[in-house]
This record gives structure tokens, C-alpha cells and sequence, in this order.
């Protein structure tokens, strides 16, 4: 599936097409808006007639599949713990460390980007003129936000009343609660009865899936569109603050990686960082390669079990479950995205939209299937919950296959933490039994 996502097949890479399509469709912006100017009759007619829509289509293609991809991915992953009065205490504790640790992903990923503020670069008229553009888009989201605000209604609100109404309203937090409580009712029900629905959830995932292959095929003529869009009108300067973006979002991934975890590994679980590391390298190189958690999962149980040596029922049980829902490098992304376009978009978030950020990039991130791609839709909706136009998207799509290719590799490790975190709180592991000597690669 990673592949089929991840490449057309022979000849360029799909990623490869997504920066080049960015690259073009920039240029073009830029010289058609430093030789015509933005308000050019050409200039507007290829936007209306050409670029637009092409955008429009990839953009909707993704806001489809955002609320079925979510429901079907969570209430998959609660419904995988199976007998939860069984697996409670092994399953509350992978859940808990999962939340713990991308909760402290994206809270880290927040404070760095709001540090050093890599969206605010671009003029206060650009913003505004942004604001102005994108406004039938923006507005009715924004006078949401800020009239619901943050408060005890925000939590009341997530107990959705209609599931159904959710999902047409893009109510994501409502589908979340309902996936959630959905999957929890499944664990309840004997094998036999539950069976058929999780056949269809896991058919349902599968398919949305390969609609997100779909989706990424059309990515660079859509990322092409947008971009275009965007630079004939603002020329150049919008584009300046893409370095810096990657930079913090990078910085980000590595500092949690090296720093975060490995304070994780040395003081709660007591490995050596530097042990660990070394004994998932090769699971860290697919992750990297493939820039698909699920397609890393063969991988991280190798490294799980032959280099770590984690019993085979813990690390065969945490580890499917940390393929979907411990999601610490995505979790940075996603927030860190967010953010950034919010600046670039002269969006002020209160400290309760921060807050919301958070709680967001970890749910979403939970949600995300784990494939090259699976987290820009949960993106794109959060965007839409923070008034940022869709169109933003193609401003950080360029970019995001390096993103993307580090992330992964984030979230597998944070997977195989979690995994001797379990094992050593369930009495079973300990780091004097890891084997000696090298490695066995991915």
C-alpha cells in the first residue's frame, strides 16, 4: 500500500513531482505576477478556469474522505485491543504512553514554532490581502471560532448528538467521540458478532486509503493549481518563509527524538539511548524510506523481538497498535503546520486556540493512517477548524516528502519505546535482555 501511494510506478517519484509541481507552478506565479501583475485579465482567467479548479479538486478530494478516514481508523484501533477487561492493563498502559508521549510531541512542537515564529515574515498587507482573498472561504469559520471559544462547552460539544450531522457539518471532534465510543462498544460484543463490523471498518479504512492514493496522484497538478493561484496574486513573498518552516519542523522532530526520548529511554524505562538507537536503526531506515508506519511494521517487530528482545506477545500486540496510534512525529507536524500557516495567514489564535491545537494534532495524529500522505487530510480539516482556507495546504506541500520521510521515522521510534515501556512495566523485559552483539537488519 505504501507504494502504491508513494509511487506512480516507473519513472519519477510521486514526490518528486510534488516538489517539482510546486517549483513550476511557483515560478509561474511569480513571473506572472512580477511581468502581468495579480490583477492581469490572463492572469485571472487562468486562475478561474484553470488552476481553481484543478486546486478545488484535489482539495475536495481530500476534505471527502477526512471524517470517514478518521471514524474508521480509530474505532479500528480501540476495537484492536480486543477483550478490553483482558487487555485492559497492557492496553491502558500502551494507550497511556502513547498519549503521554505525542502529547508531549506536540506541546514541544508548539513552543518551538511559536519561538521562533517562522510564519510572520510576510508583510501585514500580505496577510491581510491573504485574509481578503480567501475570505469566503476563511470567514464563517473564523466568526465560529471565536464566538465558541474555549470553555466548558468545547468539551460538552465533543458528545456529538447526530454522528451523521457531524460528519456533514465536518465536526471532526463529534466523529472522533464517536469513533472512540463506536470502537469501545465493539470490544464488548463476542468475537463472533463483532467480527462482520470490523470487517467493514477495516474494508472501509482500506478503502479510504487508496482514495488517499488517488488523492496524492492528483497532488502534484493540484499542488501545481494552488500554488499558482497564490503566487500570481502575492508574487514571491510568500514564499520566503518556507525555510525557515522546514527548519523548525525538522529541528523539532530530531530534538524530540534525541532529546525527549532518550530521556524517556534513560530515566523511566533505563536503556541506553544510544543501545536503543542502534538496535532499531534498521526499522528507522525503512521508516525513513518508506514514510509509512504501517509499511514499517515488519521491521519494527523485527527489532522489537530479535534486537531488543521483547517478548513476542507484547511486542506483537503494542506495536500494530503503535503503528496506528502513536504518532509523535506527526503530531509535531501537524501542530507545528498549523500554526505556521495561521501566521502566514494573519490568524491570532487565543492561548484556548492553542490549546485546542494540541489536543487536535494528538487525536488527529492517532487518526492518521499510517502511509505516505495519511495525515494531510486530518491537516487540512484541522485548518478548516482553525479558519485557515484549505488553499493553504499547497504552500507546505512541496516540502512535506522529507517532512514526512522524518516524521515516520519519529513515530517508529517512538513505537518501539513504547513497546519496551510496556514490557518492562509488565515485569517481562529489562535492559539486560537485549542481545549481545549485531544487530539483525530490517
Amino acid at each position: 500500500m505504501a507504494e502504491s501511494i508513494g509511487n506512480t510506478g516507473t519513472g519519477m517519484k510521486l514526490h518528486t513531482k510534488i516538489l517539482l509541481a510546486l517549483l513550476v507552478g511557483g515560478i509561474a506565479g511569480i513571473l506572472a505576477n512580477t511581468q502581468l501583475g495579480g490583477d492581469h485579465a490572463g492572469v485571472q482567467w487562468v486562475n478561474k478556469y484553470l488552476a481553481g479548479p484543478v486546486g478545488q479538486v484535489f482539495l475536495r478530494m481530500l476534505f471527502m474522505i477526512v471524517m470517514p478516514l478518521v471514524f474508521a481508523s480509530i474505532a479500528l484501533g480501540v476495537a484492536g485491543l480486543g477483550d478490553l477487561g483482558k487487555m485492559g492493563r497492557v492496553g491502558g498502559k500502551a494507550i497511556g504512553y502513547f498519549f503521554f508521549s505525542t502529547l508531549l510531541a506536540a506541546t514541544f512542537g508548539l513552543v518551538l514554532v511559536n519561538i521562533f515564529d517562522p510564519g510572520s515574515g510576510l508583510p501585514e498587507a500580505v496577510k491581510t490581502e491573504l485574509l481578503a482573498t480567501y475570505a469566503a472561504d476563511a470567514s464563517a469559520k473564523v466568526t465560529a471560532q471565536e464566538q465558541g471559544g474555549f470553555g466548558i462547552n468545547t468539551f460538552v460539544n465533543i458528545v456529538t448528538r447526530n454522528p451523521v450531522k457531524s460528519a456533514a457539518d465536518g465536526d471532526m471532534l463529534g466523529i472522533i467521540f464517536f469513533g472512540l465510543i463506536f470502537g469501545a462498544a465493539l470490544t464488548r460484543l463476542s468475537p463472533t458478532v463483532a467480527k462482520p463490523m470490523i470487517d467493514v471498518l477495516q474494508a472501509l479504512n482500506d478503502v479510504v486509503i487508496v482514495i488517499v492514493g488517488f488523492a496524492m496522484r492528483l497532488a502534484p497538478f493540484g499542488v501545481a493549481g494552488l500554488i499558482f493561484g497564490v503566487t500570481s496574486q502575492f508574487g514571491f513573498t510568500l514564499l520566503k518563509p518556507l525555510g525557515g518552516y522546514v527548519t523548525v519542523v525538522l529541528a523539532a522532530l530530531l530534538l524530540h527524538l534525541f532529546v525527549n526520548l532518550s530521556l524517556i529511554l534513560r530515566f523511566i524505562i533505563g536503556i541506553s539511548p544510544l543501545t536503543f538507537f542502534t538496535k532499531i536503526k534498521g526499522a528507522m531506515v525503512t521508516a525513513f524510506s518508506t514514510s509509512s508506519s504501517s509499511a514499517t511494521l515488519p521491521a519494527a517487530l523485527q527489532a522489537a523481538q530479535q534486537n531488543l528482545g521483547v517478548p513476542p506477545k507484547i511486542a506483537g500486540f503494542v506495536l500494530p497498535l503503535g503503528s496506528t496510534m502513536c504518532m509523535n512525529g506527526t503530531s509535531i507536524f501537524e501542530g507545528i503546520t498549523v500554526i505556521f500557516l495561521c501566521q502566514v495567514f494573519g490568524v491570532d489564535l487565543s492561548l484556548g486556540g492553542m490549546a485546542i491545537v494540541v489536543i487536535m494534532s494528538v487525536i488527529t495524529a492517532i487518526g492518521a493512517a499510517g502511509v505516505p500522505g495519511g495525515s494531510i487530510p486530518l491537516l487540512v480539516g484541522i485548518l478548516a477548524m482553525m479558519g485557515v482556507p484549505g488553499e493553504g495546504i499547497a504552500i507546505v506541500l512541496g516540502v512535506d516528502r522529507i517532512l514526512d520521510m522524518t516524521r515516520t521515522m519519529v513515530n517508529v521510534s517512538s513505537d518501539l519505546s513504547a513497546t519496551v515501556f510496556v514490557a518492562r512495566s509488565e515485569g517481562v523485559w529489562d535492559a539486560s535482555m537485549v542481545p549481545k552483539g549485531p544487530s539483525v537488519s530490517a
